[in-house]
């Protein structure tokens, strides 16, 4: 599984930290820590509008409060992981709740935080789970699915390269196929890398067999 052990403290500035939580106290103290960090920040007194706001545009990370009656924080958590964005999702509980971070975790939960928030601790998590390309999906079946942050962003033109690539083909026979000169592929070649956070064709092809 490729997992990078480097961060992009620069790419925060177009990351959305979006957070939900009932206490707007929380979620305005949570802004000003995630805004320090460079990231852009939202916030939601209430599941209604956060689902709202994902349909719209879907956030890099997800912090919430998994008390907003119990049902409501993991209802958060499978909504945000049918996506298959790659977003993690740090929860937040208001006591130490074994039984529900563990189904959370199952869940696909990055992290399930107790309060009082270590803001340090949440701040590493959330660094921590940016490095990673690869993240595991919600428990289905006895197996995990993977969610490869980036697919979400490739333009059907985009996956069609990739494709190829994968399937062994040069820019040239890549592009006899799609009707476009070698050059734009290599055009697209770059973009699917740059999304994908991919340094070189065989880190790519490593993503792609992870998935």
């Amino acid at each position: 599984m490729n997992t990078h052990t480097y961060y992009h403290a620069f790419l925060n500035r177009d990351r959305i930290v979006h957070i939900v939580d009932p206490d707007a106290g929380i979620c305005e103290a949570l802004s000003v820590l995630f805004r320090l960090e460079g990231f852009q920040t939202v916030f939601s007194l209430e599941t209604a509008h956060f689902f709202a706001a994902l349909d719209r545009r879907p956030p890099d990370v997800v912090v919430a409060n998994l008390d907003q009656g119990e049902e409501s924080g993991l209802t958060i958590l499978r909504r945000v992981k049918a996506l298959r964005t790659g977003a993690p999702v740090v929860m937040l509980a208001n006591s130490p709740q074994v039984e529900a971070a563990v189904t959370a975790m199952k869940l696909g939960a990055t992290d399930v935080l107790a309060r009082p928030i270590d803001s340090e601790r949440l701040l590493t998590v959330v660094r921590d789970a940016l490095r990673k390309d690869v993240h595991l999906g919600a428990m289905q079946a006895g197996s995990r699915p993977v969610e490869v942050r980036g697919f979400s962003q490739l333009t059907p033109r985009e996956r069609e390269v990739l494709q190829l690539i994968t399937n062994g083909q040069s820019n040239k026979e890549a592009g006899r196929e799609l009707g476009i000169s070698p050059r734009t592929i290599e055009v697209h070649r770059a973009r699917v890398m740059e999304k994908l956070g991919a340094r070189n064709t065989a880190d790519l092809m490593r993503i792609v067999l992870t998935s």
